[in-house]
């Protein structure tokens, strides 16, 4: 009997493997919808809140930017797709480490950012000086981190606050704005999390699309003027050939004779010093015993006197 139940609750395990399905996960719209990773599951419902953890480079093919981590919550399921919500980001902890070294303060913050949209998350930046400093000079830091951010927030939709989270914007500006206190050698947001979803739907601006309609206007003017300027200077370098041939004819005749006049006149300096030379040398040489002689013979007699 034992080994007969055995056997019916093996036969009830397979079972549950067959009834289950692959579901593809995909991005939100704020990454183009691309496909992420796949799950299985028995029933759709079951899906609804699982979170995925995937990192900025599988999606935008960039290793500059494998070090941030995306997560991604699962909202609905739509012909065997299930569609996500942004749900958060991190840094890995290996790129922290890199950064944060001895001799160095850390000045951390937690500030809670309400959008344009209605949209409610809590964001987490930190700075790294070179030097210590003290705690009245990171109160100060802090303070700065929360104006640039929440100044951010009241003018930018969610998805506009994320771009240029991931793409360090707001921690540029936040480097710009911390040099009157202290100068800060690096700022960073390393955790994101979204508390309420946006709950007012605003109209992106989408200026580039308009300017693709009239851009080809102007560049067929462009063209236009171009092939009139090609096909006038066709027409023109015609004339011109003619009296650039007759320049250089002439020149080469005007330097052959001036050539010749200039070496014999050389020559002759030269032959000319070198003998003059040597007759000094040797008038020098005949005059330098002589006075020797002359010392002899005064020292000769002044021994004969004596």
């Amino acid at each position: 009997m034992a080994k007969a139940r055995a056997r019916t609750a093996a036969r009830k395990v397979k079972d549950k493997w067959r009834a289950k399905n692959w579901y593809q996960i995909l991005a939100p719209t704020l990454f183009d919808n691309a496909p992420v990773s796949e799950t299985l599951s028995d029933k759709p419902d079951n899906l609804i809140g699982r979170v995925t953890e995937v990192s900025l480079q599988d999606i935008t093919n960039d290793f500059r930017k494998a070090h941030i981590k995306l997560f991604f919550k699962i909202e609905n399921i739509q012909d065997g797709n299930a569609n996500t919500q942004f749900n958060g980001h991190t840094l890995t902890s290996d790129y922290l480490r890199r950064m944060i070294r001895r001799r160095k303060s850390r000045v951390d913050g937690v500030y809670d950012v309400e959008t344009r949209d209605g949209a409610y998350l809590r964001v987490k930046p930190f700075a790294i000086t070179e030097k210590r400093i003290q705690n009245s000079q990171k109160k100060l830091i802090r303070g700065v981190m929360k104006e640039t951010i929440t100044k951010e927030g009241k003018t930018k939709t969610l998805n506009e606050f994320l771009i240029d989270t991931l793409d360090g914007k707001i921690g540029s500006e936040i480097y710009k704005n911390c040099k009157k206190f202290y100068p800060v050698k690096r700022v960073e947001i390393y955790k994101t999390e979204i508390k309420r979803s946006p709950s007012i739907v605003v109209e992106e601006k989408k200026p580039p699309k308009e300017k693709e309609v009239e851009e080809p206007k102007e560049t067929e003017k462009k063209e236009k003027k171009e092939v009139k300027k090609i096909e006038e200077k066709k027409e023109k370098p015609k004339k011109e050939p003619k009296v650039k041939e007759e320049k250089k004819t002439k020149k080469p005749a005007a330097k052959k004779e001036d050539k010749p006049k200039k070496k014999p006149v050389v020559k002759k300096e030269k032959s000319i010093k070198k003998p003059a030379k040597k007759k000094e040398d040797k008038s020098q040489k005949e005059l330098k015993p002589a006075k020797k002689k002359e010392k002899t013979t005064s020292k000769k007699q002044k021994n004969e006197i004596k």
